[in-house]
């Protein structure tokens, strides 16, 4: 029984993962700043515009880290 455990616990740290990224990417027009930092990568020419958002990359993996990092198992 100890592996459908972790199984489960394992399905629903993916579903609020999911859940977060589903929230983030709705209320994404909302947050100013969100994927328009210093940094970011934007190229616009003729036909088309070629857009890298590597610095709020960055700052969503090192908030991730550090809140994965608080909840780990001890």
């Amino acid at each position: 029984m100890g592996d459908f455990s972790q199984l489960g616990k394992l399905l629903i740290v993916i579903g609020l993962i999911t859940a977060g990224v589903g929230v983030l990417l709705l209320a994404g027009d909302k947050i100013p700043w969100f994927g328009r930092l210093p940094g970011d990568i934007v190229y616009k020419g003729e036909k088309m515009t070629f857009y890298f958002p590597i610095v709020t990359c960055i700052l969503i993996s090192v908030i991730l880290t550090v809140v994965l990092y608080l909840f780990r198992n001890k």
